[in-house]
């Protein structure tokens, strides 16, 4: 060979082609690969038998290793990069699991009837097994979409200074992963974060329009939140320190962006973030505010309540995270469930809550003060909680009730948010533990039962019945969905049927007792409210009835399981408080007795019906339409809530069926190796958290 052809070099296509066969040939292997792992896969679907002695999977294995060492080095002897990988990782699972979710849609009774009639009796079986795969689904795209995949053992060796924190959190971490108790990654995902932030979090909770946005305005002295008394915030939004003013937003389904802090309502509105339909996932605004120094973090979160709209799950999911919780009750207002319940999920977190009277500008010293002890005295008797209520304002006329809460309570936090964060953090830890040993001792337990004769195996769960037991509940959300969005869609074209009503029941009166226009005003108005009324009881009658069979399922699925609990009907009743009514606001009618009505009572009332709908007619379709809007809103809510409560135990039973009705009957548990780590999770007196 000259020497001119030892210099020459392969052309572009030549280099491209080489390439390209190694990719190919690199892919072969990897299906190579996945054909050696079909032994070990947990797919209930597998395609190749192993007739492979392990061995000889060895030995296939190192072939593969040297073959790809070979590719490597032939292209760079050539000269030829390797690639650069073109997708992320994350990305392309996510975009998998849209298809999954699509896989599961098709299994709807109404998809499946182009394969023939679907038997009534597996239609609620149906809905729910799609219910059920689908929000497993959600949970893991919503995983990945947070940032809940990070290497926590990296993590937690940048934290090794933290002391005993960390040691404990590396033993849950461990226990978890070998164990397969998914359910506890994000609480531990969420604890890393807190360790990692330093940070203190004092969120503000309430109903809408309860003053939340106005009062932290106030607090760090800048009109930097929309305000209105429309629900406003649609996700959570975080006030930290920072110059200049700038507006940070994370997105589950794009890169993060950096904004004028002008540009904040249209993410945290109702109005222009409807529903979060922009996929929102996180609001940090940078402000150079004193009250921020130090770490301090203000939430502002999303109201609660009967005219909240899907923003309120946000802020259940939200509850356990801040170190701090000020619960807002509206001085103009009263006490509401709602408001209980913030306070009492706050304390079952592990998180210190305080109660403000807000808008307490609206009330006389005299009637503040029996306002404070009235609420005080509430809490105390519901919740056995001994809280202190403080009278607030946003009004600059009472300035002195918000400049006395901020010296008096939360200045001194200030000074010690390190002591409180490290004391948030131990409960949160804490809380954690119990609930994984729980886990780990329910696990020996059964097989304790299996070793010693109480079971005759993990088969003895009828892993088939239970499971379509949950599945048969969750497709009860599906038909109370669609009962709750045919009755509201229903309202919203009723005003012209409630108008006739009450023409007829004025028609009725006799002309010579014909009431006044103030009485006449009043028969309309209840006319319309009681027919608003009678439509909207069909959704809470299909909410009650959802919210006594799910919990009648976790009753009987519990005990099935061996599980202690019990579920009593007013934990999810609980949700359905302060339903929605009709607003018509204030009805003025100028209606003298017809003529007609000495001739002929149908007559005179479709005479009056024709006045009424001149008068008042575009009001009342108006407010029909709106409370149709509002009612639906609060059935969405409601049911997201409901589900939510429902989930939180039914996930846990779901998970220890999957584990007691594994391929291995659960009987080959290692006792002993439980034994050792619940040793290990035995609480200490833990090092500060920082």
């Amino acid at each position: 060979m000259g020497s001119d052809d030892a210099a020459a070099e392969l052309n572009s296509s030549q280099r491209l082609h080489l390439v390209n066969s190694a990719q190919y040939a690199d892919k072969l292997l990897a299906d190579v690969e996945s054909v050696l792992l079909a032994s070990k896969s947990k797919s209930p679907f597998r395609k190749y038998k192993n007739s492979l002695l392990p061995a000889q999977v060895r030995v296939v294995g190192d072939y593969i290793a040297r073959i790809r060492a070979r590719i490597v080095r032939v292209l760079d002897a050539q000269g030829i990069p390797l690639p650069e990988p073109k997708f992320e990782s994350i990305h392309a699972i996510r975009v998998t699991l849209a298809f999954v979710t699509v896989a599961f849609e098709e299994c709807t009774p109404g998809r499946m009837r182009g394969y023939g009639d679907v038997p009534e009796s597996k239609i609620p079986e149906l809905n729910g097994l799609v219910d059920e795969m689908v929000n497993a689904v959600e949970k893991l795209d919503s995983y990945l979409a947070q940032g809940l995949g990070q290497d926590f053992e990296a993590r937690l060796a940048r934290l090794e200074q933290a002391g005993g924190a960390v040691d404990l959190m590396k033993t849950l971490e461990r226990i978890v992963n070998d164990y397969g108790l998914v359910e506890f990654r994000p609480t531990l995902s969420m604890i890393v974060d807190r360790l990692e932030a330093k940070s203190f979090e004092i969120a503000l909770f309430g109903r809408v329009s309860s003053g939340k946005s106005s009062l932290l305005n106030r607090i760090v002295e800048s009109e930097i939140l929309p305000v209105g008394v429309n629900p406003i915030t649609a996700v959570p939004t975080r006030l930290v320190y920072g110059r200049p003013p700038r507006l940070t937003v994370w997105y589950a389904d794009s890169n993060p962006q950096e904004l004028d802090v002008a540009k904040l309502a249209e993410f945290v509105t109702e109005r222009q973030n409807p529903a979060n339909y922009k996929h929102v996932t996180r609001i940090v605004v940078e402000l150079p505010s004193s009250r921020l120094r130090d770490g301090i973090v203000l939430v502002d979160t999303p109201g609660l309540g009967s005219l909240a709209t899907s923003g309120a799950a946000e802020t259940i999911a939200y509850l356990p995270r801040c170190d701090l919780g000020v619960v807002l009750i509206d001085a103009g207002s009263t006490l509401t469930q709602d408001d209980v319940s913030t306070i009492q999920t706050l304390y079952e977190a592990g998180t210190p809550a305080l109660v403000l009277l807000s808008k307490s500008d609206l009330l006389l010293p005299e009637d503040r003060a029996r306002s404070l002890e009235y609420v005080s005295e509430q809490i105390l008797s519901q919740l056995g909680l001994r809280l202190g209520v403080h009278p607030v304002s946003a009004q600059p006329t009472h300035s002195a009730l918000l400049e006395a809460w901020l010296n008096d309570t939360i200045l001194p936090l200030y000074e010690q948010h390190q002591q409180l964060m490290e004391d948030s953090l131990r409960r949160k830890i804490g809380s954690l533990r119990e609930t994984v040993e729980t886990a780990l001792r329910t696990r020996l337990d059964r097989a304790g039962k299996v070793a010693g004769g109480g079971l005759p195996d993990a088969k003895g769960i009828d892993g088939n019945a239970a499971g379509a037991l949950l599945r048969k509940a969750l497709a009860g959300f599906t038909e109370a969905r669609d009962t709750c969005r045919e009755v509201a869609r229903g309202l919203r074209g009723l005003g012209d049927g409630a108008l006739a009503a009450a023409a007829i029941r004025l028609a009725n009166i006799g002309p010579n007792d014909w009431p006044p226009a103030e009485s006449v005003a009043a028969i309309v108005h209840d006319v319309l409210v009681h027919a608003a009324a009678e439509q909207a009881s069909f959704v809470l009658a299909a909410l009650e009835t959802l919210a006594r069979q799910l919990t009648r399922t976790l009753k009987a699925t519990a005990q099935d399981l061996g599980f202690h609990e019990i579920h009593q009907d007013e934990d999810l009743l609980s949700t359905l408080k302060e339903m929605p009514k009709l607003d018509l606001g204030t009805v003025r009618l100028v209606l003298h007795p017809p003529w007609l009505l000495k001739l002929s009572k149908s007559r005179a009332s479709r005479q009056i019906e024709r006045r009424l709908r001149e008068q008042i007619g575009p009001i009342v379709s108006e407010a029909f339409s709106s409370f149709g809007s509002v009612l639906d809103a609060w059935a969405r809510r409601t049911l997201t809530e409901l589900q939510l409560r429902f989930d939180s135990h039914a996930d846990g039973y779901r998970a220890h069926l999957d584990r007691l009705t594994a391929a291995d009957g659960g009987t080959d548990t290692d006792e002993a190796g439980i034994r050792r780590d619940l040793d290990s999770l035995v609480p200490a007196e833990m090092e500060p958290a920082s």
